[in-house]
């Protein structure tokens, strides 16, 4: 009878997975069939060479050492094929699939900078595709990922000159992005512009290096995306705390102003004390939130009216960009929400915040604006068109909106 009572662990860290076996099994014997049908194509080119005994000229001639390719479940081995020609003139085959020195699948370099903006440092980036390709990755360095994010920097000046002048641009939403840096002086300020165009598809602009969001900076990037063909838009949204007014004035003076809602119900409720801001908020939506521009006058007296005497600068702060508050009025009522605010812009860059605040100490500030770049254009992509964009249109054309309403007459005169 065995009485042992020592119990064997060996291999128990060892996670089984036949089925990601058989997929690599399967993905082996494809990706092997594969170059060798690529080889055979190959030498096909060469049938009529022959010898001067009339046997082929160029055959195959073995294969090269194995190798493993990292893909997306994990590492595939492959021989590539090798062949010679017997005719004294070289030749040298070349797979399209396994080309030298390639070590991994497009898809897992692709992946690399998706997870370093996601959020996985440089020197977790080894253990993390570990934990998802398998224990035997290999070949995810950190030189690999700083090869990858220099990369960025030629994206993003060849995206800074891109023609824009394909497309109509009839919204833009503008404001600035702050984020600390680690050992600098002041914090980098990142001046954006996300348009809006005849179709309904939003984009990013711009996404400039500035100063403290000067008029001068902001001269500098509308006068850049004017020379890249920008024509002056319809509507422009942000904070009116900006030196973006004063130059967009100068280079769009066509282009009508609206100030953002939400910047500005905060900068109003900073000047009244807490107990009292819950009823100003309810009142500043009753502003934004009436039907038409007539009740939301009467709103807007009715708040300087409760607050003007005990709380001058609340009220100030609010009369001196009445009109400007108030523009939205004049465009399609489908748009209001989007119009209404410099949301997209304060949306899309709340994860980019995420992810900066993790590198700041690593990055400088070039390197923080190509990280900016690389999560504004992931974040491009789950945007949805504008609500109502079929009525961008009639902006285009000039429609007056009443209200948000097209005006029965002017779909007669189109007529």
């Amino acid at each position: 009878m065995d009485d042992a009572t020592i119990i064997d662990f060996t291999g128990r860290d060892t996670v089984a997975d036949p089925l990601t076996d058989l997929l690599r099994k399967g993905a082996r014997e494809l990706l092997q069939a594969a170059v060798e049908a690529e080889r055979d194509a190959y030498l096909a080119e060469f049938a009529e060479r022959r010898t001067s005994d009339g046997r082929a000229a160029v055959v195959g001639n073995g294969y090269h050492p194995e190798r493993a390719v990292q893909t997306g479940i994990g590492p595939v081995t492959v021989k590539v094929p090798k062949v010679r020609a017997k005719d004294g003139r070289p030749v040298t085959f070349r797979s399209a699939l396994v080309p030298p020195y390639v070590r991994k699948a497009k898809s897992i370099e692709a992946a690399l900078p998706w997870l370093y903006l996601k959020g996985i440092s440089t020197g977790e980036m080894d253990a993390a595709l570990k934990v998802l390709l398998g224990p035997d990755a290999t070949g995810f360095s950190a030189k690999t990922i700083s090869r990858l994010k220099a990369r960025w920097g030629q994206e993003y000046d060849d995206w800074r000159r891109a023609d824009l002048s394909r497309d109509e641009w009839v919204y833009v939403w503008a404001d600035g992005i702050y984020s600390g840096l680690r050992g600098a002086d002041d914090r980098l300020c990142v001046l954006v512009v996300i348009g809006v165009n005849a179709r309904g598809e939003k984009h990013f602009l711009a996404i400039e290096d500035g100063v403290r969001e000067s008029t001068q900076s902001w001269r500098e990037v509308l006068l850049g995306l004017k020379g890249r063909g920008l024509s002056a838009p319809k509507l422009a949204t942000g904070d009116g705390a900006m030196g973006f007014w004063a130059a967009l004035e100068e280079v769009f003076p066509t282009t009508r102003q609206q100030r953002c809602w939400m910047h500005k119900t905060g900068n109003v409720l900073n000047y009244l004390p807490k107990r009292t801001q819950p009823k100003a908020r309810k009142m500043l939506h009753d502003i934004w939130q009436a039907e038409t521009r007539e009740d939301a006058h009467k709103a807007f007296d009715l708040f300087i009216e409760t607050f003007e005497a005990k709380h001058p600068k609340a009220t100030e702060c609010l009369i001196k960009d009445r009109d400007e508050l108030l523009t939205f009025y004049d465009f399609p009522a489908q748009h209001w929400q989007s119009i209404r605010t410099s949301n997209p812009i304060e949306s899309a860059f709340a994860t980019i915040r995420h992810r900066t605040k993790r590198t700041k100490g690593c990055l400088s500030r070039d390197g923080m604006l190509h990280m900016m770049f690389k999560l504004g254009q992931c974040a491009e992509k789950s945007w949805r068109k504008l609500r109502g964009f079929a009525h961008l249109a009639d902006v285009i054309e000039g429609v007056d909106f009443i209200n948000g309403i097209k005006p029965s007459n002017q779909d007669q005169a189109a007529a």
